[in-house]
């Protein structure tokens, strides 16, 4: 032990005070973390191109969740689903632009169950899509960041605001849209963007709360890898531009729906000087690659300083802690960008999970959606689940991996509705709710885990699309 710690820790005990300020809680913290378009493309996933260090580390400590998949593919509605522990309908959490409060009006939120029951509950920066969404839930108004920067991309450089000015009316639909490039790299330190910025947001709340008697629900969202890629150039510097490899099937699969193929307006319509053409020219699309990984390091290691004060408070060993992406992200698989479709790339997402008494360094291969999250959350802390929440706890897997999982998981998008099951993804459109099916597909995992053949019209699936189309009808009637 270094001289200076000893001398800091043996005088806080001759005045009486204890080492550790923490207060003995009756029930557990929960640190509740969230990352924005985050797909499971890390370290501990075996992505060993990605350095993602704190993630890894929090992996190692608890389990990981293989095949977890998003209910919905989109921010808004992603996150008010898993929230309110309540699957999405052809009504009900549908865009991104979806409130809680308003598609479930008077809900009982898990944050506001969770506050019920004795919880300091704090929502820091993007947990809900609107930062006054689920008011009621939360001990203390949400807090956002605030910062030195232009438009909600929070662009900091010189040519990215010259860019947004320059381009402040260029849209003769929308004169209001301002947008401006895909990717910023900045010479800043962390905490000039907004990551940075909650991350020292939730090490101060860290610090405050290790001294209440109450237990805490602190809910932390990051941005990034959300579009535009702005991060520090450090973090672009981890990675070497020419050996960034693109996604090995940039081609719309064989026999696939034109409804299941979007044309990633998200990054075409919001954002400058994309080229027209798809698939990308492969020196812009390994930009975009080389942002969002860069972009995943820089909300790593605001994590990694969030756990770091978590450990620091000595709060570690009674705080379950959580991280997940809202949804996946396509990298240009397919031909597409962003999320909004019924693929597995934007459908899976990661789940990592560690919880006191719960042996970590695990994976579990059992299939988990994001309605789970609020009855297993409530499982680990000893609290009853509501009778409303459409999930189930997977603590279980938690505590054995091995066993099997669910039988089906189910996603939508649109007119789009997905059943997912241990071998197969089977997808069908319909115009109305009810009406007839309009496209189908169905991927074989077992023999293309990457979704190039739609199978869903070959004779020798033809039992499987009838057994899947029958499940997805049973699920839309409960």
């Amino acid at each position: 032990m270094h001289r200076r710690d000893f001398i800091r820790m043996t005088g806080l005990a001759a005045l009486g005070l204890p080492l550790l300020t923490s207060c003995k809680k009756s029930k557990p913290n929960i640190l509740f973390i969230v990352v924005d378009d985050l797909r499971p493309e890390l370290g501990c996933f075996g992505e060993e191109h990605i350095i993602s260090p704190n993630i890894d580390r929090l992996a190692a400590q608890g389990v990981r969740f293989e095949r977890s998949h998003c209910n919905v593919p989109v921010c808004g509605a992603s996150r008010a689903s898993l929230l309110t522990g309540v699957r999405p309908t052809w009504d009900r959490f549908v865009t991104y632009y979806t409130r809680a409060d308003e598609d479930l009006p008077g809900h009982l939120s898990l944050p506001r169950y969770l506050k019920q029951n004795g919880y300091i509950t704090r929502s820091r920066s993007k947990v809900y899509h609107h930062k006054d969404d689920d008011l009621h839930g939360w001990s203390e108004p949400p807090w956002a960041p605030e910062g030195d920067w232009v438009g909600w991309q929070a662009y900091i450089t010189d040519e990215s605001k010259r860019m947004m000015q320059q381009n402040e009316h260029s849209d003769s639909d929308n004169p209001n849209r301002v947008i401006g490039p895909a990717w910023e790299i900045a010479d800043v330190e962390d905490n000039a963007y907004p990551d940075g910025m909650t991350a020292d947001k939730a090490v101060e709340d860290l610090r405050a709360l290790a001294h209440k008697k109450q237990p805490f629900f602190l809910a932390v969202g990051f941005l990034k890898p959300h579009l535009p890629f702005n991060a520090p150039k450090k973090y672009f510097d981890l990675y070497d531009h020419d050996k960034i490899e693109l996604a090995p099937n940039p081609y719309v699969p064989e026999n696939a729906p034109l409804k299941s193929i979007h044309k990633s307006g998200e990054l075409r319509i919001g954002y400058l000087n994309v080229p027209p053409t798809t698939p990308l020219p492969e020196e812009y699309a390994r930009w975009l690659v080389h942002g969002y990984q860069a972009c995943v390091s820089y909300t790593d290691a605001q994590i990694g300083r969030v756990l770091d004060e978590l450990e620091s408070q000595g709060l570690a060993e009674n705080t379950i802690v959580i991280l997940w992406g809202d949804h996946g992200w396509n990298l240009g698989e397919h031909t597409m960008w962003c999320k909004h479709c019924n693929y597995e790339t934007s459908l899976r997402a990661p789940i990592i999970v560690k919880a006191p008494g719960i042996k970590g360094g695990k994976a579990s291969d059992g299939l988990v959606e994001f309605i789970d999250i609020y009855p297993t959350l409530l499982d680990l802390a000893g609290l009853p689940v509501p009778e409303h929440c459409d999930g189930t706890s997977f603590k279980p897997l938690m505590k054995n991996p091995d066993q099997p999982g669910k039988k089906a998981v189910y996603s939508r998008w649109n007119e789009g509705e997905t059943i997912t099951t241990p071998r197969y993804q089977y997808t069908e459109w319909r115009e109305t709710r009810d009406g007839e099916v309009t496209a189908r597909m169905l991927y074989d995992h077992e023999t293309d885990p990457d979704e190039n053949i739609n199978v869903a019209e070959q004779p020798e699936y033809a039992a499987t699309v009838t057994t899947l189309a029958s499940k997805l009808y049973k699920a839309r009637q409960i």
